[in-house]
C-alpha cells in the first residue's frame, strides 16, 4: 500500500472484514465484574476516538463516514494531494492513525462529531446503558445506523458488553455489502453523486436570489431617495409620471426575475426529493440482494463441503503455495487439493496463532502466495503484500475464503 508522506509506517488493526468468532473475543473488552450496572459518574464526557478499542475503528470510519467525507478529512489532515490513494488504502490509514492520540485522530472525532452532530445529542440525554441500547436498537431496525452506531460507542454510560453488542450487530450488517448489488450500489453512487451535485446547485441559486433581492431592495431605496429628492423641488407632473413609470417598470422586471428564480428553486427541490427517494428505495433494494446472496454462500460452501477433494486437482498447479487467513476446515480441503494435484500448501492464519514473524520465512519457501479478503486481517494482508514485494513473490488476493475461490484462482494463474 502506498503510505501517506505525513505519517511513517505504523501496525494497523484488523478492520470488519473477515473477523472470526476468535478474533472478536480475542480483542473484545472485559465484562464487568458484578451483575449490576456501575451508575455513571457525574460529569463524565463522551469517549474520545483514540480511547476506544483499536479493533473497533475499521467499522467506526466505515461504518460512520462516507468515502467522500473519509477522503475530504485525511486531504486536511494530509495537507496533500491524496487522490492517487485507493479508498481500501485510504481507510486503512485511516484505521491505523485512529489508535494513537494524534492531530490525524482528532480530526477524524471532530469530523464524526459534527457528521452525526443531532444523533449524538439526542443520545447525550439518555441515563444508562439499558435506555442507551434500546435507543440503538430502534434506530437499527429504523436504518440509521452511522449516527447511532457513534453515538453508542462513545456514550458516556455504555459498557464492554453494550460495545460488544452494538459492535456484533454492525458487523452482522457488513456481510450485507457484496457483488449481488453490485448494480444497485452503482446506481446509488450515481444519485448519490446527482443529488451533491443538485444541492450544490440550490445553493447557488439560492445565493443568486438573495443576491436579487438586495440588489432590488437598494434600487427601491434608491428610488426612493430619489423620489423624495424630486418631490423636495416640486416636480412637474410630466417628469412625477416619468419618474413613476420607470419605478414601475423597474419593480416589474425584478419581481419577473424574482419568480423565475423561484420557480428554479422549486423545480429543483423537486428533483432533490426525487433522487433522495430513490437513493432509499436502491437501499432497500441493496440490503434485499445481500440478504439473498448470504443465502447462497451458504449454500455454495455446503456443495463445496460436499465435493470430492479430487476433483479440482485437475485445475491446480503442481506448486508450492502459501496460504494466509481463511478458515481450517477451508484451509485443509485446499491442502487435500492440492497435494492430490502434485502440489504443497503452507498455511499461516494471519496472526491469530501464527506468529507474524513466521511471514517472511514461509514467503520465501513459497512459489506464490494468496490470501483471502474476507477472512484476513488488515495488517497481515499489508505484511504479505510488502513481503512479497521484497521477496519477488507473486501474490493473489481471493474474493472468498471458499475452495472454489482457492482453485478458481489458481487454476487461471496456471493457465
Amino acid at each position: 500500500m502506498t503510505r501517506l508522506a505525513y505519517q511513517p509506517a505504523s501496525t494497523l488493526r484488523a478492520g470488519m472484514h473477515g473477523i472470526t468468532a476468535a478474533t472478536v473475543a480475542k480483542f473484545a473488552l472485559p465484562m464487568p465484574a458484578g451483575p449490576t450496572q456501575p451508575a455513571p459518574m457525574p460529569g463524565r464526557q463522551r469517549t474520545r476516538l483514540w480511547e476506544l478499542s483499536p479493533s473497533l475503528h475499521c467499522s467506526i470510519i466505515g461504518t460512520c463516514l462516507t468515502t467522500g467525507e473519509l477522503r475530504r478529512a485525511m486531504g486536511k489532515f494530509a495537507k496533500a494531494d491524496i487522490s492517487h490513494l485507493n479508498d481500501h488504502d485510504l481507510h486503512s490509514e485511516a484505521v491505523g492513525l485512529c489508535s494513537h492520540h494524534n492531530a490525524c485522530a482528532k480530526l477524524l472525532h471532530k469530523t464524526l462529531d459534527q457528521r452525526h452532530d443531532g444523533v449524538v445529542r439526542q443520545f447525550s440525554r439518555l441515563q444508562g446503558e439499558t435506555a442507551v441500547l434500546d435507543a440503538w436498537r430502534t434506530a437499527r431496525q429504523a436504518g440509521d445506523i452511522p449516527g447511532a452506531y457513534w453515538a453508542v460507542l462513545t456514550h458516556p454510560d455504555i459498557h464492554p458488553t453494550g460495545i460488544r453488542q452494538a459492535f456484533g450487530d454492525v458487523h452482522m450488517l457488513s456481510h450485507l455489502i457484496g457483488s449481488a448489488n453490485r448494480a444497485d450500489v452503482k446506481r446509488l453512487a450515481v444519485l448519490e453523486a446527482e443529488k451533491d451535485a443538485l444541492l450544490a446547485k440550490v445553493e447557488r441559486q439560492q445565493c443568486c436570489l438573495h443576491d436579487a433581492i438586495t440588489t432590488r431592495d437598494a434600487t427601491i431605496r434608491q428610488l426612493g431617495t430619489l423620489a423624495a429628492a424630486a418631490q423636495s423641488r416640486a416636480p412637474t407632473e410630466a417628469e412625477a409620471e416619468d419618474a413613476l413609470a420607470g419605478f414601475r417598470h423597474l419593480v416589474a422586471d425584478l419581481e419577473a426575475r424574482l419568480a423565475a428564480e423561484i420557480g428554479r428553486r422549486e423545480r429543483l427541490e423537486t428533483r432533490v426529493a426525487d433522487a433522495t427517494e430513490a437513493c432509499q428505495r436502491h437501499e432497500r433494494r441493496a440490503i434485499q440482494a445481500e440478504a439473498e446472496r448470504d443465502q447462497l454462500s451458504g449454500e455454495l460452501r455446503a456443495m463445496e463441503a460436499c465435493q470430492a477433494i479430487a476433483a479440482p486437482a485437475a485445475h491446480l498447479p503442481a506448486e508450492r503455495v502459501l496460504y494466509v487467513g481463511g478458515r481450517p476446515g477451508s484451509v485443509e480441503q485446499m491442502r487435500q487439493a492440492l497435494e492430490a494435484a502434485g502440489g504443497e500448501l503452507l498455511a499461516h492464519d494471519g496472526g491469530q496463532h501464527d506468529h507474524p514473524s513466521l511471514l517472511a520465512g514461509l514467503i520465501s519457501q513459497a512459489q506464490r502466495v494468496v490470501f483471502p479478503v474476507d477472512c484476513v486481517s488488515h495488517d497481515a494482508a499489508l505484511t504479505v503484500k510488502r513481503l512479497c514485494r521484497q521477496l519477488g513473490r507473486p501474490w493473489m488476493p481471493l474474493r472468498s475464503s471458499g475452495l472454489a475461490s482457492f482453485v478458481a484462482a489458481l487454476g487461471s494463474g496456471a493457465s
